[in-house]
């Protein structure tokens, strides 16, 4: 006569969920500390990366708006180590290149230093400089106005001056307005426009523009140029830089620098991938302290709960059904930490790009890795805690006072 074979019942996942969630409720604060360690590790690691793609987003948004073809032309240093300078024939030989699509310069004006009123002394300039400005300048570079207007036909032989950003941050003008003054090289000028800040051309922002004319009449200007720009076609733009140095000054050639903005910021934003590597292992670091914080709590909560444990086992548990129960309490416990962690990295990226005025941009991949990896330490953290729970045996575990 054939007797039935006793089988443990099968855990459904929900079950499987329930159990192990008891863990978590019955012991909320140590649950939440232990999930706080794997979020502050996740938000930090997501923050990173949200701000970082942010960041360069923001600055691809910038060179597409403004260009990679735009190139300087500056003096360098003569063979005895003086200071060259630009023929003044120079800007009209580049704008010959045949793929240069517009050009324009400026030069610094000696001896011109800019003040707020006659009462600031000599020696605080704010470091800020006069040049002299073609009106078609702004169109090359791409800078747009703050406040005000540009300098056209009519102005540029006249008293009026366009502050670049920093400039007029410096001097303590927050708007353009016929009654603002600002004295440039001992002469009264009328300040009739403000810049935003121009990556492409950072020498803008801390200068003060007077028209060319103006410049020559009123400041002693000796016309040549200090800084060339040139735009040219997107498919020239090699070619033109290798002939610009020689173009600008055919005699001397090695006393020229040649230069594409453009690469300045994508050096930047290499350097910031360095940074954003360094400050991903910090993240990493965090992360792995948080798993710490998991495996210590899953193996106290073995050790307080072996009458639980015995008790189980002597209902019909198995070994699997413990090491299943400890195990999932350990991957909830992580997972909560996870999320928690990703929403706390996702609104830090979101409020520091708004701060920022960048675009928010926070890769998929970033989340559901971070997530994932809360998980795979979540499941090594408890591994041992797992088996060393399924290993009790049901007296050794019920003798346990």
């Amino acid at each position: 006569m054939a007797t039935d074979t006793l089988r443990p019942a099968r855990m459904r996942p929900a079950d499987v969920v329930k159990v192990g969630a008891v863990g978590l409720r019955t012991r909320p604060l140590r649950a939440f500390l232990s999930a706080l360690g794997i979020a502050i590790g996740i938000a930090a690691m997501v923050a990173v990366v949200g701000i970082s793609t942010s960041s360069r987003a923001d600055l691809d948004r910038t060179l597409a708006a403004l260009g990679t073809n735009l190139l300087t032309v500056t003096p360098g240093d003569t063979p005895t180590g003086g200071k060259a300078k630009l023929p003044l024939t120079s800007e009209r030989m580049v704008a010959r290149i045949g793929p240069v699509t517009s050009a324009s310069a400026i030069g610094r004006i000696d001896d011109a230093d800019v003040y707020r009123t006659e009462e600031i002394p000599e020696a605080e300039t704010g470091g800020i400089v006069a040049y002299a400005a073609r009106t078609d300048l702004r169109a090359t570079t791409g800078a747009t106005l703050r406040s005000g207007t540009w300098l056209n036909a009519a102005t540029s032989r006249y008293p009026a001056v366009v502050l670049g950003a920093d400039a007029a941050d410096r001097l303590g003008i927050g708007h353009a307005r016929p009654d603002t003054r600002i004295l440039v090289g001992g002469r009264y000028m009328t300040v009739i426009g403000i810049l935003r800040p121009a990556p492409l051309a950072p020498d803008l922002d801390t200068a003060v523009l007077v028209g060319w004319q103006a410049a020559k009449d009123k400041l002693g200007f000796d016309g040549h140029p200090t800084t060339l720009y040139t735009r040219s076609d997107d498919a020239e733009v090699r070619s033109v830089q290798s002939v610009l140095g020689a173009t600008a000054n055919p005699r001397n050639p090695n006393e020229v620098k040649v230069s594409r903005p453009s690469d300045a910021l994508a050096a930047q934003q290499a350097a910031s991938k360095a940074f954003t590597g360094l400050l991903l292992g910090l993240g990493a670091v965090a992360l792995l302290v948080g798993g710490v914080g998991v495996a210590n709590t899953m193996v106290i909560s073995v050790l307080e709960r072996r009458a639980e444990i015995g008790l189980r086992r002597s209902l019909g548990a198995t070994r699997g059904q413990i090491r299943t129960q400890f195990l999932a309490e350990s991957l909830l416990l992580s997972a909560l930490g996870g999320i928690g962690g990703a929403l706390l990295g996702a609104g830090a990226t979101t409020t520091y790009a708004l701060y920022q005025g960048w675009p928010t941009v926070l890769p998929a991949w970033a989340v559901a890795g971070g997530i994932a990896a809360t998980l795979a330490i979540g499941a090594l953290a408890g591994l041992y805690p797992a088996i060393r729970a399924s290993r009790l045996s049901p007296t050794e575990a019920l003798a346990t006072p």
